[in-house]
């Protein structure tokens, strides 16, 4: 794949795939068996992952993506990421399509093959709160 580290590898995927908003990029990434463990849901496969992806992007319109820090274990094949959404509403976590400006964190948490591809990502973000700000009365 050409990168020198596995956080290497994980930055160029947020690029690549999250920044870009192009989950046809995940297949330059991850095993065919792909899984992601997202608020102790596992999504498994590489199609499935990619089509959690679509849904996800397609729930906050001027989606961006920003990575706060990115680190690995000594052999590389755990990596750490902690990263900030903003955006839109447009329907995220269930909610009225309101559009109103939404920002939230989380932490993903990836397994990395000795070849650099991606085999597992457990993510958690601040879901709840999130929930708390789009549900709650405006003024």
């Amino acid at each position: 794949m050409g990168y020198s580290s596995s956080t290497e590898v994980v930055e160029a995927f947020w690029s690549e795939v999250w920044k870009a908003r192009n989950p046809d990029k995940i297949d330059d990434f991850v095993v065919e068996d792909f899984v992601i463990t997202s608020g102790g849901e596992r999504i498994e496969g590489r199609e499935n992952f990619k089509a959690w992806v679509r849904d996800f992007l397609d729930r906050i319109d001027d989606f961006r993506f920003a990575v706060i820090e990115t680190f690995q274990n000594q052999d590389g094949s755990r990596v750490a990421s902690r990263w900030r959404v903003s955006g839109r509403n447009n329907g995220v976590l269930g909610t009225a399509p309101d559009q109103r400006h939404i920002t939230f964190t989380g932490t993903a948490v990836w397994a990395v093959r000795e070849d650099g591809k991606l085999l597992h990502n457990w993510v958690e973000r601040a879901a709840w709160e999130l929930y708390q700000r789009l549900t709650a009365p405006q003024g």
